[in-house]
């Protein structure tokens, strides 16, 4: 009777202890279920096996919870679970999304703030990806300002956003983008200034950023912003107007339909550079690192004009008479059958 007993104890024991290994192989083997092809989680800081296990079928990822935590145990990893977001993917099994999880491999996003962009198209930019959380909707630009804690002195966001890509999170918040943003903005005027060409008619880090700001928009080829910058810096230097088109256009708002005429320029705005002297209020857009670069670092020449050549580089004349020339060759002749 004993033996009887013995042995189906013993077949017993080798039945749940084959019973385990088969779930256990295919825990480890098997794709866990999902409702779609990929979710994002996201691990708070100091979950336990059983918070991940809750999180993950909550976003409905479907996983033995009984061995995850058990395996996860044994293998030391329970102590090993790093916050942040993740990407769980169709396809993957328990171990591989608890191993993903345990060597904090998160999940990363990106968005790209182009060059020459202005803060408008910025923030339509945030607001419209859709792995931001958006907590700034009911925000508005002097709000913003506080809460980024830009100077009183400064009126506007423009051009202070540094543009670039910017690796995040999903799920992390629009403000927490836009503060990077702002803080590379700020590191990086702050070393061209503090590294800028002597004798520079430019009395701050903001009247650099404006004057950036309109080398960034004035220039298509890369190679022409030095030269670029030493046409504005001479005619700062003579109280010359700066007769720049991009400011007028900024000026214009909603208003500028995709071509500038003659009248626009004579409409008298805080931004219009043919109708008052010196550097705009504000920038005009976001300049990028070699704007900030030619700006600070003007070619020395003796140009007071250039036109576009219409391929993206621009011809530079040192009066009138010779500007009169290049007008007539770039941009008049192309105007005629």
């Amino acid at each position: 009777m004993l033996k009887k007993i013995f042995l189906f104890l013993l077949l017993l024991v080798l039945a749940v202890g084959a019973f385990a290994g088969y779930e256990f192989w295919r825990w480890q083997s098997s794709p866990v279920v999902m409702t779609t092809d990929k979710v994002d989680v996201r691990i708070p800081r100091g979950s336990s096996v059983k918070d991940v296990v809750d999180i993950l079928e909550k976003n409905g990822v479907k996983t033995n919870p009984l061995i995850f935590t058990l395996y996860a145990r044994y293998t030391g990893q329970a102590s090993q679970l790093k916050a942040g977001a993740y990407e769980v993917k169709k396809g993957q099994t328990g171990m591989d999304i608890l191993s993903m999880i345990a060597n904090g491999e998160v999940s990363r996003r990106s968005i790209l703030f182009v060059e020459g962009w202005t803060y408008k198209q910025i923030r339509q930019a945030v607001a419209k990806h859709p792995d931001i959380q958006q907590t700034l909707s009911e925000q508005d630009e002097s709000a913003l300002m506080k809460m980024l804690g830009v100077p009183s002195e400064y009126s506007s966001l423009e051009g202070l956003l540094f543009p670039d890509t910017y690796v995040f999170a999903p799920g992390d918040r629009d403000i927490d983008i836009l503060r990077q943003a702002y803080e590379a903005g700020t590191k990086r005027l702050m070393a061209h200034w503090n590294s800028r060409s002597e004798g520079l008619p430019l009395k701050s880090p903001y009247e650099a950023l404006i004057l950036a700001s309109i080398v960034e928009k004035e220039t298509g080829h890369g190679e022409d912003r030095a030269r670029v910058a030493g046409v504005f810096v001479n005619r700062l230097k003579i109280k010359m107007p700066l007769q720049t088109d991009p400011t007028v256009i900024y000026g214009m708002g909603d208003k500028y339909q995709g071509k500038i005429r003659k009248v626009d320029l004579q409409t008298d705005t805080p931004w219009n550079t043919y109708t008052r002297n010196g550097l705009p209020p504000t920038p005009i857009a976001s300049p990028g690192e070699l704007a900030l670069k030619a700006t600070l670092h003007p070619e020395e020449h003796k140009f007071l004009y250039f036109v576009a050549r219409g391929d993206g580089t621009s011809e530079f004349a040192e009066n009138l008479t010779q500007h009169n020339r290049n007008v007539q060759q770039y941009i008049l002749k192309k105007g005629q059958p």
